[in-house]
């Protein structure tokens, strides 16, 4: 099967991802900065991060209506696509959250982005029939070595283990619905913008209970710099990083796209170091040096392997 089917190349899916991970790297810095200026609790920011996702996307698409053209997929493959994934985000972004309230950002970050590639190449492995091979399995292993160094370099990290608990459920969560978008992506039916759309309604009707109860409505001495960064968190790592994760995981293979996704962390460090003035350590430098080189290689490797399949890599979506 040829993944120019669904409407995009292996090579511009890839371009996607790489876009995507970096923009959710920049997630992390908004939040902070949400959590000096205001007392928004982290499932109360979860919460409007996907609710106003949802508002910025639905208007993407009525914009776009017309220039839409593929066939409608059965409204029961629609609503069991928009609810696993829906619930496979919810669970990724609070456990995470929670993760780093019990066990510290460092320890959350690299069990849940470790654990993530492993889950997913065994279920991509058992479920999807997809290979790694000798070459991707030496890339998966140096991002993770990657990831062990940047974030925990320098770091005295405490573990805790309900902590570590809650990392592995986010990473569970983050396993479960990168699978189900490359399954249900396989056969060229799947309408990525409709993924989004429905993930973050299914997503917001799980979250608003619980950040109802935490505190819907922020109290804060500057509401205009908390409104433009809410905006910010919404449209940039939200509404655009889900909508070229959806639509870049449907077509490339699931254990390229968590070594991709793996951006996320280095994207934050040099924003940490460019804007918010930490010292670049010798780990850093290394941490950020392993990863990019770990992703260029498996980069290189799927969109090769797309050309051996009698796939085109770099052609022009239809």
């Amino acid at each position: 099967m040829s993944n120019t089917v669904s409407g995009l190349s292996v090579g511009r899916g890839l371009l996607y991802l790489i876009v995507a991970g970096a923009a959710w790297g920049t997630a992390g810095a908004a939040a902070s900065l949400v959590y000096r200026t205001s007392d928004m609790g982290p499932v109360a920011l979860s919460f409007w991060r996907c609710a106003a996702g949802l508002v910025l996307l639905l208007a993407a698409r009525l914009l776009t209506r017309r220039a839409r053209t593929a066939a409608p997929e059965p409204l029961r493959r629609r609503a069991l696509r928009a609810g696993a994934t829906g619930i496979g985000l919810a669970v990724f972004q609070t456990a995470y959250f929670a993760a780093v309230a019990a066990t510290g950002l460092a320890v959350a970050t690299v069990v849940t982005l470790g654990a993530g590639p492993v889950l997913i190449a065994l279920g991509a492995r058992l479920t999807l029939g997809e290979r790694l091979g000798r070459g991707g399995l030496a890339a998966v292993v140096g991002a993770l070595a990657g990831l062990v160094v940047l974030v925990l370099g320098g770091e005295g990290a405490t573990v805790d283990p309900w902590g570590v608990l809650l990392a592995l459920l986010s990473a569970a969560g983050y396993s479960a619905m990168t699978l189900l978008t490359r399954w249900w992506g396989r056969d060229g039916g799947t309408d990525s913008s409709g993924t989004t759309v429905g993930a973050f309604a299914v997503t917001s009707l799980v979250l608003l209970p619980f950040a109802a109860f935490e505190g819907l409505v922020p109290h804060t001495d500057a509401p205009g710099t908390l409104l433009c960064l809410l905006l910010y968190v919404a449209s940039v790592p939200t509404a655009l990083a889900y909508g070229l994760y959806f639509a870049g995981a449907a077509v490339v293979r699931s254990a390229t796209v968590s070594v991709i996704m793996l951006l996320e962390p280095v994207s934050a460090a040099v924003l940490a170091v460019a804007l918010l003035g930490e010292r670049l350590t010798t780990a850093t430098l290394a941490g950020t040096l392993l990863m990019l080189g770990s992703v260029a290689g498996l980069a290189v490797g799927e969109a090769r392997d797309a050309r051996t399949r009698g796939e085109e890599p770099d052609a022009v979506p239809a």
